[in-house]
C-alpha cells in the first residue's frame, strides 16, 4: 500500500450499494428449532413498533404456540393456492407482495423449493425479485442448505439436503445474524415437543439431533458467520483506506520464492498458523525478473504452492514491480497479521548494491509481524546448504552492448572535430540506453563501464591514458558514469515492466479472441476442437478432451487428433471425472499416468475432463500456465454447458411439440375421421338392411350422404398429405403465367357444393395482369379458405371473393359474415390443428386447411393474413401476390 493510501473504489461501491435495491438480512442457524423464525419475528415487531411497514410473506410456525403469537398484529399476505399431484398447496404470493410494496417483508425458509408452475423454481429467486423491487427482506436459513457446505454436512449427519441456496446469496446479504443455541438446550427443546411432533421428534433424536452432529453443525455455522464478518471488516478497511492490520483475527501470509527451501517455508507457515489457530495463505510475488527464471526455479515455485494447497492453505500470485511492495501491500489490503519469509545468502557486492528483500519487508511492514526463517533451516536437502542456481549468461547481449559502445566511440571521433567532448558523452549515453532497452540491466551496466573507460581513454586529456589532468574533467567523468548507470537502471526496469505488460496483453488478447470464437460456435464438436487447439497453442502441450457419452467417458476431441487412450489413461480420466480433482502426471493422485488430467467444471459440477501431455520432464504446467489453463478451461466449460443446455432445450422443445402435435392429431382424427366414417357406415348399413324397402328418394339421399362424407374423408387425407409435403420441404410449385380470374372461378365452382347453404359472390376486376403461380396449388388455397368461411359463417350469409390490383401486386379478399376471429387468434389460426372457440363449439375441421393455404402461398412468393371486417361482423382473409413486370 502506498504512503498515502486511497479508499478502494470496489469497496466503496460495495459499501454504498444500490439505493434502489432492498436490503437482505439472513437469520442463520445450525439446525431446525434454534429459534430463527422466533428471532426474525421479534425483530420485525420492533421494526413495526418504530413505524416500519412490515408484512408477512410466508412464515412457517410449525405449530409452535410462542412463534404463532408473534405473528399476531402483523399483516400477512394471503398465500396462493397451487395444484400439485392431485393436491392443493399454498405458496407465497410474489405478485401480491410486489403490488402491496411494503417496506419490509418476512420470508421464512429461504431454501424452499416452489411448486411446479410458480414463476421461480426456488424461493431465494422470489426474494431476489422482491429485493430488486426495493423491498427489504428478513429471511431464515440453516447452514446445511448453503451450497458449498452441503457435502460437508452430509458427511457429518449422513443426510444430504436436497434444497440448497447458492453461496452468492449469502455473500450479497447486507446482514447475517447467527441464531445460536447450545446442543443440550436444542435437544431439550426437541424432547419438549417445541421442534417437531412427537413421532418425528423421536426419529430426529435418534438420527440427526445427536450431540456430536449438533456440535459439528454449530461449529460450521460459527465459522461461516465469522468468515462473513471477516470479509465485511476487510471491505470496511479498504473503503475507508485503513492500512491495518486490525488484529481481530490472526492471518498468516507465507512468501514463496524461486529459491530452494520453499516447501519447508510453507510447512513452517502451516505450523505457525496451527499454533495461532489462524487462516493462512501462500503467496508468490511475480516481478518482471520472473521472465529470467530457469525451469528449475519455476518448478520450485509450483511445488511450494502445490504443497500449500495439500496442507489446507490458500494460494495467490501477486503481480508487482518488486517483491517487498507486493507482499506488504497485499498483507495490509487483506488484513494479514503475520508475514513469513526467509533470509537469503548474498555476496558482498550484492549487499553493497541493494538492500535485501527481507530487510525491505521488515522496513515497510509497519504493524504486521514478520517471521524471518534462516535459509539454512529451509534447505531442500538435509545437511546441505541451499545453493542458488547460477543465472544463465546471454553472451550475445553483452557482445552487442559492446558493439553499441564501439559505434558510439566511432561517432565520438567524428563529433570531436566539430563539437566539445560533452556532446561525445551524450553519444556514449545513447549507446548505454540502447543496450538497456534491448537487453536489460546487466549488459547495459557493462556497456556503461566500458563507455566510461573509453570516454576517459580517448577523449579526456591526456588522451590514450587513464590519467585525468584537469579536475573539471573528473567531475564530468563521474557525472557521466552516474547518469549512465542511473539511466540504464531505470531504462532496464521500464523495459522489464513493458515486456511483462506486453506478455499479459498478448495473453489477454488471446483469451478475448478465444471467448469471441466460443461465442460464435454452436456445434459441440467445433467448440471442443477450438478449445483443444487453443490450449495446445497457448500452453505448448498436447491436449485430449473427454466428455461423458452414454454413461462412459469418451474422447471427443484432441490436438493433435487422438482417438484412443490406453486402459491406464482411461482409468485416470475416470477417476478425475468421479472425484472432480486433478490426477495423473505431477498430481497427488495416480502420478504414474502419462498425462495430467484436470476436470472441466461449472457452477453445477464437472462436465468433462481435459488431459495434458508434453515431452519435457517434470511438472507439465508452471503456476503461470496453470492460471492460464484455468482461464481457458473456465471459458470452455461455460461454452460447453451452453451448447449442452441448448441441445437439451431443443430436445425438450421438440418433445413438447411432438407431444402437442400427437395430441392434436389424435383429437382431430377422433373427430374428423371417426364422424364421417360413422355416417358412411350408418348409411351403408341402412342400404343393406332396408334393401327393397326404401323409396327412390331415400335411396338417393343415403347414396349422396355416403358420397359427401367420402369426399370429406378424402379432403382430410389430402390435407394431411399436403402438410407432410410442406414440412418435409418436398413441395416445389410449378410456376407459370396464369390468369388469376380463371383460377378464382374454378375454385368458386369447386366450392359451390360445400357452400350450398351460403351465397357465394365472385368479383374480379377487369384487365388484371397475368401472375406467376402454380394454378393447381393456388386453386387449393382458395378452396381451403372458402371451405373455412363456409364452416364458420352462418347459413344464408354471403361469402365474397374479390380479386383486384393493388399497386404492384394482386390482392384477393375472401370475406364472410360470421362471428369474426378473436384478436388473440389472428395468427394462431394458421397453426396446425388449431381451431377457434371452445372444444364443445369447434366446427368439423382438421385445423390444417389454413396452415396449408399459407404454406402454399408463401411457397409461391405471396402472403396470406387474416383480419376482422370493419363494415360489419365477419372475417376477411387477404392474399397478396407479386406481379412481374413483362
Amino acid at each position: 500500500m502506498s504512503d498515502s493510501p486511497r479508499p478502494s473504489p470496489e469497496a466503496l461501491l460495495a459499501d454504498a450499494g444500490d439505493s434502489s435495491h432492498g436490503r437482505l438480512k439472513v437469520f442463520l442457524g445450525f439446525a431446525p428449532g434454534v429459534g430463527k423464525t422466533y428471532e426474525m419475528l421479534s425483530q420485525a415487531r420492533r421494526r413495526k413498533a418504530e413505524g416500519t411497514d412490515v408484512v408477512i410473506g410466508v412464515v412457517e410456525t410449525h405449530g409452535r404456540a410462542e412463534t404463532d403469537r408473534l405473528t399476531r398484529g402483523i399483516e400477512a399476505i394471503a398465500k396462493r393456492s397451487m395444484p400439485y399431484k392431485g393436491h392443493t398447496l399454498a405458496e407465497m404470493d410474489l405478485d401480491a407482495i410486489l403490488a402491496r410494496k411494503p417496506r419490509l417483508v418476512l420470508v421464512d425458509e429461504l431454501a424452499h423449493t416452489n411448486v411446479d408452475g410458480s414463476r421461480h423454481p426456488k424461493r431465494y429467486q422470489d426474494v431476489e425479485e422482491i429485493l430488486a423491487a426495493g423491498i427489504d427482506v428478513y429471511t431464515t436459513l440453516n447452514v446445511q442448505h448453503i451450497e458449498s457446505l452441503n457435502d460437508v454436512v452430509a458427511r457429518i449427519t449422513k443426510v444430504r439436503v436436497a434444497e440448497t441456496v447458492p453461496d452468492s446469496v449469502l455473500d450479497r446479504a447486507n446482514d447475517v445474524e447467527l441464531v445460536d443455541l447450545t446442543p443440550e438446550d436444542l435437544i431439550q427443546r426437541l424432547k419438549d415437543g417445541k421442534v417437531y411432533l412427537p413421532d418425528t421428534a423421536e426419529r430426529a433424536a435418534q438420527n440427526y439431533f445427536v450431540p456430536g452432529n449438533l456440535t459439528a453443525l454449530r461449529e460450521i455455522a460459527l465459522r461461516r458467520t465469522a468468515q462473513r464478518v471477516d470479509d465485511q471488516m476487510v471491505n470496511y478497511m479498504r473503503a475507508h483506506a485503513i492500512s491495518g492490520p486490525w488484529e481481530a483475527s490472526e492471518r498468516v501470509l507465507v512468501r514463496v520464492n524461486e529459491r530452494p527451501g520453499g516447501v519447508a517455508l510453507v510447512r513452517y507457515g502451516r505450523r505457525l498458523a496451527d499454533r495461532l489457530h489462524a487462516a493462512w495463505t501462500a503467496a508468490y510475488v511475480e516481478t518482471p525478473s520472473a521472465r529470467n527464471f530457469t525451469e528449475e526455479e519455476r518448478d520450485r515455485i509450483a511445488e511450494a504452492l502445490r504443497v500449500a494447497v495439500r496442507l489446507g492453505g490458500q494460494t495467490v500470485t501477486i503481480p508487482a514491480a518488486n517483491v517487498a511492495d507486493g507482499i506488504v501491500d497485499y498483507a495490509r489490503a487483506n488484513n494479514f497479521t503475520h508475514i513469513v519469509t526467509s533470509t537469503t545468502r548474498r555476496t558482498w557486492w550484492e549487499t553493497l548494491l541493494r538492500r535485501s528483500t527481507t530487510f525491505e519487508i521488515i522496513r515497510r511492514a509497519g504493524g504486521v509481524s514478520v517471521h524471518v526463517v534462516p535459509e539454512q533451516l529451509t534447505a531442500a536437502l538435509r545437511g546441505r546448504e541451499a545453493r542458488r542456481t547460477s543465472p544463465r549468461i546471454d553472451r550475445r547481449a553483452y557482445a552487442v552492448s559492446l558493439v553499441y559502445t564501439a559505434a558510439a566511440l566511432a561517432a565520438g571521433f567524428v563529433l570531436k572535430r566539430y563539437f566539445g567532448i560533452t556532446n561525445v558523452g551524450l553519444v556514449f549515453l545513447l549507446a548505454v540506453l540502447a543496450s538497456a532497452v534491448q537487453y536489460g540491466l546487466w549488459p547495459s551496466l557493462v556497456s556503461c563501464a566500458v563507455a566510461v573507460l573509453a570516454f576517459n581513454f580517448f577523449f579526456l586529456p591526456p588522451v590514450h591514458t587513464f590519467t585525468i589532468a584537469d579536475p573539471e574533467n573528473i567531475v564530468v567523468l563521474v557525472t557521466f558514469g552516474i547518469v549512465a548507470a542511473i539511466a540504464s537502471n531505470l531504462t532496464a526496469r521500464v523495459r522489464a515492466q513493458a515486456l511483462v505488460a506486453r506478455e499479459r496483453a498478448t495473453v489477454t488478447e488471446s483469451l478475448y479472441q478465444f471467448s469471441k470464437k466460443l461465442a460464435g460456435v454452436y456445434a459441440l464438436d467445433d467448440l471442443l476442437w477450438a478449445t483443444s487447439f487453443q490450449i495446445a497453442q497457448m500452453l505448448k502441450v498436447r491436449v485430449v478432451i473427454l466428455l461423458p457419452e452414454n454413461g462412459l467417458l469418451t474422447v471427443r476431441a484432441g490436438y493433435p487428433p487422438e482417438d484412443v487412450l490406453d486402459e491406464s489413461e482411461v482409468a485416470a480420466a475416470n477417476w478425475v471425472w468421479e472425484h472432480a480433482t486433478p490426477a495423473g502426471r505431477g498430481a497427488d493422485s495416480l502420478p504414474g499416468a502419462n498425462r495430467l488430467y484436470l476436470p472441466i467444471r461449472t457452477g453445477r459440477g464437472a462436465i468433462g475432463v481435459i488431459g495434458l501431455d508434453c515431452d519435457k520432464p517434470g511438472p507439465i504446467l508452471t503456476p503461470d500456465q496453470r492460471r492460464l489453463f484455468d482461464a481457458l478451461a473456465d471459458q470452455a466449460a461455460l461454452a460447453i454447458e451452453r451448447v449442452l443446455l441448448a441441445v437439451d432445450i431443443e430436445k425438450s422443445r421438440l418433445a413438447a411439440e411432438t407431444e402437442k402435435l400427437r395430441a392434436a392429431l389424435l383429437t382431430s382424427i377422433s373427430h374428423d375421421l371417426r364422424t364421417p366414417l360413422s355416417v358412411i357406415l350408418g348409411a351403408a348399413s341402412s342400404l343393406k338392411d332396408l334393401e327393397g324397402a326404401l323409396d327412390p328418394a331415400s335411396h338417393r339421399e343415403l347414396i349422396t350422404t355416403i358420397e359427401e362424407e367420402g369426399q370429406r374423408l378424402n379432403r382430410f387425407i389430402a390435407n394431411l398429405l399436403d402438410m407432410t409435403r410442406l414440412e418435409s420441404g418436398a413441395l416445389a410449385p410449378r410456376l407459370e403465367l396464369t390468369d388469376i380470374g380463371d383460377v378464382a372461378g374454378s375454385a368458386a365452382a369447386r366450392a359451390n357444393r360445400i357452400l350450398a347453404g351460403h351465397k357465394l359472390t365472385l368479383v374480379v376486376e377487369p384487365d388484371l395482369p397475368l401472375v406467376k403461380l402454380d394454378p393447381v396449388l393456388f386453386e387449393q388455397v382458395l378452396f381451403n379458405v372458402l371451405d373455412n368461411a363456409g364452416k364458420y359463417a352462418p347459413e344464408g350469409t354471403t361469402v365474397r371473393l374479390t380479386v383486384r390490383r393493388d399497386g404492384g401486386a394482386l390482392r384477393l379478399e375472401i370475406a364472410d359474415e360470421g362471428p369474426g376471429i378473436p384478436p388473440a387468434d389472428l395468427e394462431r389460426i394458421f397453426d396446425k390443428f388449431y381451431r377457434v372457440l371452445a372444444a364443445d363449439r369447434k366446427r368439423a375441421s382438421t385445423g390444417l386447411g389454413l396452415a396449408i393455404a399459407r404454406g402454399f402461398v408463401e411457397a409461391m412468393g405471396g402472403t396470406l393474413t387474416a383480419a376482422n371486417r370493419e363494415d360489419r361482423s365477419g372475417a376477411v382473409f387477404i392474399i397478396t401476390l407479386p406481379v412481374e413486370t413483362p
